[in-house]
This record gives C-alpha cells, sequence and structure tokens, in this order.
C-alpha cells in the first residue's frame, strides 16, 4: 500500500476530514489531499508527526500489510462477536486469543469488555476501561469505555465515581446512525436504520423500567405499573419482525428475554 493511500485509510477510520488532519499538522487541507492522491509526498521531518497523530509507528505508517491487519481484528472480533450472548466464555477466549496476535488493540479489549460481568470483574473491566480512556484515539470506543466504566462503579457502589465518569460523556441528542439512516441512500441507509430501530427500543425499554423503579420508590406503584404495561408491550410489538441475519444474531424480540422477566417481576412486586 502506498503512503499517501495508508494516509487516507487512516484518516478516514478515525472518522477525520483532511482539514482537521492538516490543522493537527499545520499544512493546508490542500497538502494532505495532495499526499493522499500520490500528487506529492510528506517532507520527511513530517513523519514522525503523522504517526504520531494517527497513534501508529512509523514502521506501520508505511506497512503495505498495515490493512490486512485491520480485517484481521475485525475478524476476531466478528466471530466473538457471534458467541457474546450464547457463549461468552468461548467469545472471551477468541478474543484473549486475538490480544496475543494484537496486543493491547482497543477494538479486541473494548469488545472484550462485553464478555465480562462486573457482578464479578469489576476490578478488571475498570483497569480494562481506564487503559482503554488513556491510550485509544478512537472516540467510539473512548466513550463506551467510559459507560463501561460508570456501569462498573455502579455495580461496585461507587456512586462518587459514577457522577464523576458521566460528566466525561458528551450530551448528544442525535446519533451518527441516525443522521446515516436519513441522509444516506439505498442500503447504507438501511444498515443505519436497522441498527438504530434495535438501539432505540433496547433504550426505550430500559428507560420505561427505570421509571417504573423510580415511580416506586415514590409511592406511586399504579403508574409505575402503566409504565411496565408499556415496555412489554414494546417488546411484544416486536414478535413478529423478521431477523436482519447479516446485521444480528438475534431479533429484538429474542433478546429480551431478561427484560420480559424484569418486567414480570416487578409487576409482581
Amino acid at each position: 500500500m502506498k503512503l499517501g493511500e495508508n494516509i487516507k485509510m487512516l484518516r478516514k477510520q478515525r472518522n477525520l476530514s483532511q482539514e482537521v488532519l492538516a490543522e493537527g499538522l499545520g499544512v493546508s487541507f490542500q497538502t494532505v489531499s495532495k499526499w493522499e492522491n500520490e500528487y506529492t509526498l510528506p517532507d520527511v521531518s513530517l513523519i514522525p508527526a503523522l504517526a504520531s497523530f494517527f497513534g501508529v509507528s512509523i514502521d506501520e505508517l508505511f506497512d503495505f500489510n498495515l490493512f490486512e491487519k485491520e480485517n484481521q481484528v475485525k475478524a476476531i472480533c466478528d466471530e466473538a462477536y457471534r458467541y457474546r450472548c450464547s457463549n461468552p466464555e468461548k467469545s472471551e477466549q477468541i478474543l484473549r486469543d486475538g490480544l496475543k496476535r494484537f496486543p493491547g488493540n482497543d477494538m479486541i479489549l473494548n469488545n472484550l469488555l462485553y464478555t465480562m460481568e462486573p457482578e464479578t470483574r469489576a476490578d478488571e473491566m475498570i483497569a480494562i476501561c481506564k487503559a482503554l480512556i488513556e491510550s485509544t484515539k478512537d472516540d467510539e470506543v473512548k466513550y463506551d469505555a467510559y459507560r463501561i466504566l460508570a456501569f462498573c462503579y455502579y455495580k461496585t457502589e461507587q456512586t462518587a465515581l459514577v457522577e464523576h465518569t458521566l460528566e466525561m460523556i458528551p450530551e448528544l441528542y442525535f446519533t451518527k446512525l441516525e443522521l446515516a439512516a436519513s441522509l444516506l441512500d439505498s442500503e447504507d441507509s438501511y444498515k443505519a436504520a436497522q441498527k438504530q430501530k434495535n438501539i432505540s427500543a433496547e433504550t426505550l425499554v430500559n428507560m420505561l423500567i427505570v421509571i417504573a423503579r423510580r415511580l416506586k420508590e415514590k409511592g406511586e406503584p399504579e403508574k409505575a405499573a402503566v409504565q411496565l404495561d408499556i415496555a412489554r408491550k414494546v417488546i411484544d410489538a416486536f414478535q413478529e419482525d423478521f431477523l436482519e441475519e447479516k446485521l444480528f444474531h438475534a431479533t429484538i424480540y429474542e433478546s429480551m428475554d431478561e427484560k420480559r422477566e424484569e418486567i414480570e417481576k416487578q409487576l409482581k412486586e
């Protein structure tokens, strides 16, 4: 792979514009464009800065196999995802083996967190989250690590740390998936909408359960029951939904077993 193609690939992987990269290096965006289109090459004095900006070694910046490495990491994470719910131990082992090949890889570590339970492994999860927050240059990984870190603190009753950690996460009223679903065309729009549908459904059910719990604490069980009934109806509404096998391993309805049990438990209390 040519250097210009490598620069372009690294920039796009991090969702950066040419302008942002140019500003970080003290050059014009036209210069970055020329690099990426192989019209010119970066001055040798900029090579260390480029490597540092992307968080890679100079060897990796020039590495012909860098793209293949990214594909291999993705394949490891995709394979582990297949077993995340049905066999988390197997999923974890796949990721552990992946870390032997790619030590410290932030995508593999991020996926590893999803195979653990904070009730029994909070200390290990907290350590991984802190390492990711400190080292990753991928905002998606960073803020997911903050989210999981806050959840671990919650499970270990470290209330003050929960609030502090949540303050590190920016408040957003839209998602990249929402925008992609609305603004892109054809298959890209469809995939984004499907992913956001699953996220939104799970979030809605979770929030209804939380509201019901707080209403009970306030001594308003009738209102709590209304919220739980809505949550149950939301789940049941997806009973006839089809599985998009290219994107998911279970439908929304199939993945909500624990939520249904929690709802029924709260309704009986």
